[in-house]
């Protein structure tokens, strides 16, 4: 793959104002840059982690200048070799995968990935993974030593070996342990990607927020399983899998509004189903600052410049000057 810098893809917007006069005057494009935990971009969209590796991966394909943020693939102390094939199978809205979060580990990234990431105009936010709280303090201690950094997403999701392989994100004492650790080893905002696998959300949320997080994410992927049934066998090596795409935005738009109307006073990024511009700005409005995309990438590699493109279109037709004008501003009917 090319290790030159992508042009941006081109967004289709308003012309320049013809010279002399007001005629042939033309609205100006809108403004589609927010600011996340003191970062700002250029626009709310970015790639969900895992979705889109380390960049170099769809940077043909992807502009990263085009993108709000850039979001790596999760990062863990030593490197993890993920789960046994098969490990991915489609479900009639959305997928299942059970990867296990196989990455090259954090020294590897700083070395290998991060210095191709700097060379870009674009603000990183480097997702990490850990089995035990001491693992993920240790990882962002690590980083916070790095230069080319906008944030840290934290993966909740991961299984707490200490407790029974119960995943962090499953509790909120353990959720907040790891944020807590993870605040006193870096300096860099960092940003909690909540698991929707719980009774109540905003327990979750208030939880990590009052351990030091800066932003939310929500949601992860909701567990679940595949079978064929004329083989009788499991589609997948690991048996359960994350279930992300169309078929979890209702639960995603659901919790985002609850975290939302909660008021914890840190910005929201939603991600689940984003599939189109119209999936983004439901988004938007039930409360979330940014979004994510995933799944859609493995249907169409270049869904996101469709939905960057798309979100213009949107409020150039909806007559709207600012995308800040749609956070939170769902209405009952």
């Amino acid at each position: 793959m090319s290790e030159r810098q992508p042009r941006a893809p081109a967004v289709r917007g308003s012309p320049d104002p013809a010279p002399g006069g007001t005629e042939g005057l033309q609205t100006p494009r809108p403004n589609l840059s927010v600011e996340l935990a003191g970062t700002k971009m250029r626009n709310p969209v970015m790639p969900a982690s895992g979705t889109f590796g380390f960049g170099k991966e769809l940077c043909d394909l992807v502009a990263p200048n085009s993108l709000g943020a850039l979001v790596t693939k999760g990062t863990s102390l030593d490197p993890w070799p993920g789960n046994p094939y098969p490990r991915t199978v489609e479900t009639p809205a959305g997928m299942l995968n059970a990867i296990g979060l196989q990455n090259d580990g954090v020294r590897s990234f700083i070395e290998d990935k991060l210095p191709w990431l700097r060379r870009f105009d674009v603000p990183v936010i480097v997702n990490i993974i850990g089995k035990t709280v001491e693992e993920y303090a240790e990882v962002a201690r690590i980083l916070d030593h790095a230069d080319g950094m906008a944030a840290l997403e934290i993966n909740i999701s991961c299984p707490n070996i200490k407790e029974g392989g119960i995943a962090f994100g499953c509790s909120a004492c353990a959720a907040a342990e790891v944020v807590r650790a993870v605040r006193e080893a870096t300096r860099l905002p960092i940003i909690p990607k909540l698991s929707p696998n719980v009774a109540d959300i905003v327990e979750m949320a208030k939880a990590v927020v009052d351990a030091g997080a800066d932003a939310l994410c929500l949601i992860n992927t909701l567990l679940g399983t595949a079978v064929d049934p004329w083989t009788r066998q499991f589609k997948l090596a690991n048996i359960t899998g994350g279930l992300s795409g169309p078929a979890i935005k209702p639960i995603a738009l659901r919790m985002v509004w609850e975290v939302h109307k909660a008021d914890l006073g840190v910005p929201i990024i939603g991600v689940g189903g984003v599939m189109t511009a119209a999936d983004a700005v439901e988004f938007l409005l039930v409360g979330a600052t940014a979004v994510q995309v995933g799944t859609a990438t493995f249907v169409n590699p270049c869904a996101i410049n469709g939905i960057i493109a798309g979100l213009v279109s949107h409020l150039e037709k909806m007559g709207v000057a600012d995308v800040g004008e749609l956070i939170g501003a769902a209405t009952g009917p």
